[in-house]
């Protein structure tokens, strides 16, 4: 039950990203400009700390599809290396086979 709030939060937080990214980067781009006025940066500023906390790419976790593991997760499978052990030795992955010598 935890494993799926924490990717249905998961899914919302890479929604809110994706939609404020433009308006994160523009906001960012015109405080971080030495040559505008202060008056402008500030205004720029205040917009960006009006925008939610969870629009931000810094605050989003990669964690396994499966189990809602955040720590070991293979960012190609988005799996976590537990879930991707079991899946390689049963034969699911494509391209992937346990290698023996």
């Amino acid at each position: 039950m935890t494993e799926d709030k924490r990717n249905i939060l998961d899914h919302y937080r890479r929604q809110l990203a994706a939609k404020f990214e433009l308006k994160r980067k523009l906001y960012k781009a015109v405080c971080n400009d030495p040559s505008l006025p202060n008056d402008v940066r500030e205004e720029h500023r205040y917009k960006l700390s009006k925008l939610p906390r969870n629009s931000s790419f810094t605050r989003l976790r990669n964690r396994c599809i499966f189990t809602g593991r955040p720590r070991g997760v293979y960012q190609l499978f988005r799996v976590s290396r537990i879930v991707f052990r079991d899946l390689a030795s049963k034969g699911l992955i494509m391209g992937v086979k346990k290698s023996s010598w």
